[in-house]
This record gives C-alpha cells, structure tokens and sequence, in this order.
C-alpha cells in the first residue's frame, strides 16, 4: 500500500512539473516571436513594387521609359524621340550589300550567362567590310575577352557611341582619333572574342553617351529599331 502510494504521488507530481514546462516554454516561445516581429521593419510596398517594375523593364523599353513615351504601345515604341532623332541621321547600315529587310531583332536575346545582347547581329561572311554608320570619330580600338577586336566609334557631337565588335582587321592605318566619313570602311567581319569560329557576324551597338563621354558607358539603343519598326 505504502509503495502504490508514493508512486502515485511521483507520477502526480511529474505530470504537474511537465504541465508547468510546457506551459512555460509557450509563453516564452510567445514573447521571442513578438520582440522579433517588432524589431524586424513591415517593408516598403511601394519602393518593392517601383524596384520590381524597374527591373522587369526589359532594355529597349527602358530607353523609351527615359523619353516619357509608353511601354506598352509598339507605336511609342517605334517614335521614340530617341529614335527619330537617330533616324533622322539617315545612318548607314554597317554592312556593305546588306538590306533593312535582313535585319534580324536579335537585341533583346540572352547570351553567355544570361546576359543580355543589347545589341544587333548581323551574319556575314569573313572579310566582309564593315563601314561607318555616319561621319564621327575613332574613339578607342579595343581587344576584350567577349567582342574580339572592336571598335567604338562617336558621332560628331559626342552624344551616340556606335560600337563595332568580333572584327577580323581594322582598316589599313585606321587609329584612335581618326576622323571617319559616312560610308567608310573601317574594319572587317570576323569572329573574334566569343563569337563562333564558324559563325562569322557584326555584333553592332548603339549607346547614348553620358556628359563625361566614356568611351565604355552608356545607354543601350535598340539598333534594329532604327531602321526597322518593331513587329505589332
């Protein structure tokens, strides 16, 4: 009797303190999660949503987000004050003996580790002569890993830089600092840089320059869209 007497009493005992623990546990539990939820800050909605906006832009829309026109209207798009003022230059295409209607959009693609082309793909075979888009300047000659042996070429008053990548050879004697005229020849297609040996091809760029006008900076411009309207 006596020892079914005290066990009942250890077993009453060791229940009550399990009881209390628990008890315990889930109020402190409790606080922890109130003192982190107060020390965390609630986010800013509206900067999230401005900052997922922006970076769902896709490149060619954000140079005509920069000129105040719509995004969403292919006829913005395509009269962007940006472009009608390019076009109104009457550029050269960069190719001798390629027509507009060959022109394949390919400035919105991804290339090696999803970066993004920003630029127009012209296919054409080795040694083809790469010419001026329009009068202008040699900025820089440059060799990089990714564009081979390039070329960055301004507009007479500093504001477009036009950028000439994958070249075979410059032109005999060209160099930094060169005056060049609409229709000159200063280089040649190649494959150079990252390009495919076996896919020789102009990878050509259009920037617009920054007030310190570097050669390396600028905002990217949809170069298709200069001499070709974006499809409906």
């Amino acid at each position: 009797m006596i020892r079914a007497s005290y066990l009942r009493h250890c077993s009453a005992a060791l229940a009550l303190c399990v009881a209390l623990g628990v008890a315990a546990e889930t109020k402190l539990g409790a606080g922890v999660s109130a003192v982190g939820a107060s020390a965390r800050p609630a986010p800013n909605r509206r900067a999230l949503a401005s900052t997922a906006t922006l970076h769902n832009l896709a490149p060619a829309q954000r140079i005509v987000a920069d000129e105040g026109a719509s995004t969403d209207n292919n006829d913005a798009l395509n009269n962007a004050p940006e472009l009608l003022r390019l076009r109104g230059r009457g550029l050269a295409l960069p190719l001798q003996n390629v027509d507009a209607n060959q022109l394949v959009d390919t400035y919105l693609q991804t290339r090696f580790g999803g970066v993004a082309h920003e630029a127009l793909d012209i296919m054409a075979p080795r040694g083809t002569p790469v010419i001026a888009v329009e009068d202008g300047r040699i900025a820089k000659l440059f060799l990089s890993k990714p564009g081979g042996l390039t070329l960055y070429q301004f507009d007479p008053q500093g504001e477009y830089s036009y950028y000439y990548a994958h070249l075979d050879r410059y032109a005999d004697g060209l160099k930094e600092g060169d005056i060049v005229r609409r229709g000159q020849i200063i280089a040649y297609v190649g494959s150079t840089g990252n390009a495919s040996p076996d896919a020789p091809h102009l990878h050509f760029a259009v920037y617009r320059l920054g007030p310190a006008r570097q050669w390396w900076r600028g905002t990217p411009i949809n170069p298709f869209l200069i001499w070709r309207h974006s499809s409906p």
